[in-house]
């Protein structure tokens, strides 16, 4: 019911002597959303700058003192929360900290500090840290959707260092929650509004069935959560986490919380075995109770941190749309799997 679409490309060219042959290449088509990437499988070899081993960060990011998320400068740095929606200024959970964000995106935007350590190595977070500011995120939007129901289309984000767009190095989450959809969120809603309404079957269940069957890009579990390679990936070595049938962050036991902060660790661990220090992290749900979307977590790695380091978006990502990478998610499955035990 869904198409898992691969097309062959042979490359019209005559290799230099001694190279190695240039191989085919794949064009996968997202069975959600029905776009394209590309695999181009004869660049895997290429040695990439910064990656032999994982960069330390400059040392002027290592500046506790000018930190606005480390202790003690964080209740003086950051703002507070609207009285309206709480009557504590910030939200904590053990070591963890949510305020709103001083640059926001929409009309509720935070940000959860994951604990006070300034600079987590990829791989290396505590599992109860990242279950507290999970859950210090879940308390946001609780308080923000008793006020305002309107603000259904909400997003937990993270950017791991710098060259995945975070401004501080120091670990944290982003909330938001808004009247006003992204385009992503926009999209894969009326796609799961529509394919329940053609087929009574729910998106991402169905998906999740399809892997399960084949099992070439299955990776593992945590709990309820099914970790997977995306089929056609839109980031270098993307994963998900699916949890079938659930369309509420509101709605989450705190085991499921837990298990969700273990894939992403999970997933931080696989990619400091690639020396990869950053990443971007998505969960994206429409809080109403008619909602076809289930709960999915998109992780993908960036380019390292790191001194003339390559940016993995290129010229054919930025101006033609296509996402072009060199790894095949069956391979990124099969080697991801060790770190899910």
């Amino acid at each position: 019911m869904l198409n898992f679409t691969i097309e062959k490309i042979t490359p019209a060219l005559v290799v230099p002597a001694g190279h190695p042959d240039a191989g085919e290449i794949q064009v996968r088509y997202d069975p959600l959303t029905s776009r394209s990437c590309r695999l181009t499988f004869a660049r895997a070899g290429e040695r990439e700058s910064g990656t032999d081993e994982l960069p330390e960060p400059p040392p002027a990011a290592m500046d506790t003192r000018s930190c606005p998320f480390c202790q003690p400068q964080v209740n003086r740095l950051t703002p507070t929360i609207d009285p309206r929606l709480s009557g504590e200024p910030r939200l904590r959970r053990g070591e963890s900290i949510l305020f709103p964000n001083l640059f926001p995106y929409g009309r509720y935007s935070a940000v959860s500090v994951i604990d006070n350590r300034h600079f987590v190595p990829i791989g290396t977070a505590d599992a109860d840290a990242y279950l507290n500011c999970l859950l210090n995120c879940r308390d946001y939007l609780e308080k923000v959707l008793t006020a305002d129901i309107d603000a259904r289309h909400v997003a937990i984000t993270q950017n791991h260092l710098p060259a995945a767009g975070g401004s501080l190095v120091h670990p944290h989450l982003q909330i938001q929650a808004d009247a006003k959809p992204t385009n992503f969120l926009r999209f894969l809603s009326a796609r799961a509004d529509s394919f329940y309404r053609e087929t009574g079957r729910l998106l991402l269940s169905t998906y999740l069935e399809h892997e399960l069957a084949g099992g070439e890009r299955l990776i593992g579990r945590t709990g309820d959560w099914h970790w997977l390679a995306a089929f056609a990936p839109e980031g270098f070595y993307e994963i998900w986490g699916i949890l079938p049938e659930a369309f509420s962050l509101l709605n989450l036991k705190e085991k499921q919380w837990r298990e969700l902060a273990a894939g992403i660790i999970n997933t931080q661990r696989f990619y400091r075995s690639l020396n990869r220090n950053g990443y971007n992290l998505g969960l994206l749900a429409v809080e109403s109770g008619d909602s076809r979307l289930e709960l999915r977590a998109r992780i993908v790695v960036r380019a390292n941190y790191s001194q003339w380091a390559r940016n993995d978006h290129t010229g054919f990502e930025v101006m033609l749309g296509d996402m072009a990478t060199f790894t095949a998610p069956e391979q990124t499955a099969a080697t991801a799997r060790k770190f899910w035990g």
